[in-house]
Order: C-alpha cells, then sequence, then structure tokens
C-alpha cells in the first residue's frame, strides 16, 4: 500500500483526468513512504515464503523504485506476474502479465498473449482487455484503424469519468492518424495513377515515333 500511496498526487491531474504511470511525474512522488515500503518489503520477504501478497508487492517496488519509466524493469515484473498468476491464477493477472511482456519483450509479443485472452472469453465486459490491446497496438503503430476501434471498445465500457475522458483522447488521437493514414494511402494511389498514365502516354508517343511513313505521303 506504501508503494501505491507514494504516487497518490501524481495519478491524475488538475482536471481530474487519468496520468499514466510512465507520465506521471516521478520527483512529486513520496520518496519517504517508498523507503518505509521497501525496508517493509525486506523485512517480510525475509521471514516469509514468497506468498501473493509479498510478489504484488514487489512488482509494486519495482514501479516505484525506477527513476524514470525507461528504467523500469519489465522483464522481472513479467517473471512475477508469472509467478503471481501461478499462485492465484487469474485472468486479470494474465493480462498484466501480458502488458509487461509487452513492455519488456515488444508490444508485439504481449499483443499475442492479450489477443488469446480475448479469444478466451474470460475477460469480455473489462474495459481495461480492449484498452490494453489499443496501447499495444499504439505502441506497435501503422494499424490506426485497429488501434481507434479498440479504444472506443473500452470507452464503451468504462464507467469512470476520468478514465472515460482520457480514453476519449486516445480515440481522438488513434481517429486522427486514422484520417492520415487514408490520405497517404490515397496520395500515393494517385501518384501511382500519375505514373501509370505518364508511362502509358510515353509508351504511345514512342510507338508514334517509330512508325514508319506511309509511301506516298
Amino acid at each position: 500500500m506504501l508503494f501505491h500511496h507514494a504516487r497518490r498526487a501524481t495519478r491524475v491531474n488538475a482536471a481530474g483526468d487519468v496520468v499514466t504511470l510512465e507520465d506521471q511525474d516521478r520527483s512529486r512522488w513520496d520518496r519517504r513512504e517508498i523507503d518505509e515500503g521497501v525496508g517493509l518489503l525486506e523485512a517480510a520477504a525475509r521471514r516469509e515464503q514468497a506468498g501473493p501478497y509479498l510478489v504484488q508487492a514487489a512488482i509494486a517496488r519495482c514501479h516505484a523504485t525506477a527513476p524514470a519509466a525507461a528504467d523500469t524493469s519489465w522483464a522481472l515484473i513479467a517473471d512475477l506476474y508469472g509467478l503471481l498468476a501461478r499462485l492465484v491464477p487469474s485472468a486479470v493477472v494474465e493480462l498484466n502479465r501480458a502488458v509487461a511482456v509487452g513492455m519488456a519483450d515488444g508490444p508485439a509479443a504481449g499483443l499475442a498473449l492479450v489477443d488469446a485472452l480475448a479469444a478466451s472469453g474470460k475477460l469480455d465486459g473489462y474495459y481495461l482487455l480492449p484498452a490494453t490491446r489499443a496501447d499495444l497496438l499504439r505502441r506497435i503503430g501503422g494499424r490506426a484503424g485497429d488501434t481507434a476501434e479498440s479504444y472506443r471498445q473500452a470507452l464503451e465500457l468504462a464507467v469512470n469519468a476520468g478514465e472515460r475522458r482520457f480514453l476519449a483522447g486516445r480515440v481522438a488521437e488513434a481517429e486522427a492518424a486514422e484520417a492520415e493514414d487514408a490520405a497517404a494511402e490515397d496520395a500515393e494511389a494517385e501518384a501511382a495513377e500519375a505514373a501509370e498514365a505518364a508511362e502509358a502516354a510515353e509508351a504511345a508517343e514512342a510507338k508514334t515515333d517509330s512508325t514508319p511513313p506511309t509511301p506516298g505521303c
């Protein structure tokens, strides 16, 4: 709880909108609480066998002690979620593991796990499933239409006002990217048609130039 509580001032902005973990201002995290949490976790690890609460605290520690988002030990977090899934089998835990795998091994690896979860039907109606899929697609790039659709699905399922505003913003960004992609495709198609027309005109002109004159003309 100390690790999570240490970030309480940065989870939402002044308007009440969600601020993702990687975008939070870590200089505003309560270092005293984090240090206290590290001490308590290490003491517990010395006297207890690894149970679900200890593993969850270890995951929270990985996030809380990373100096910057890029320094997060995602491979370790993925392993810890794997352990947690064995201790308390849960589709939500598997979804969290998919996020960690996506950050550690690349978004395509995480997306494969998320799509498998979606196919299982275990998280139907859970807004974080399409939201996670959308985020991984956004990181992969090049699939703005799929990204926008997944964000729209998440927006339809979310109920918290702050989360809905965040997702609405993501939908708008993805739809803008989708429109840009469509415009680029149209421009490429027009350029290809123009090139084909130019080639056809050149071929016709070359054929005319190479045609021998009619005798007597």
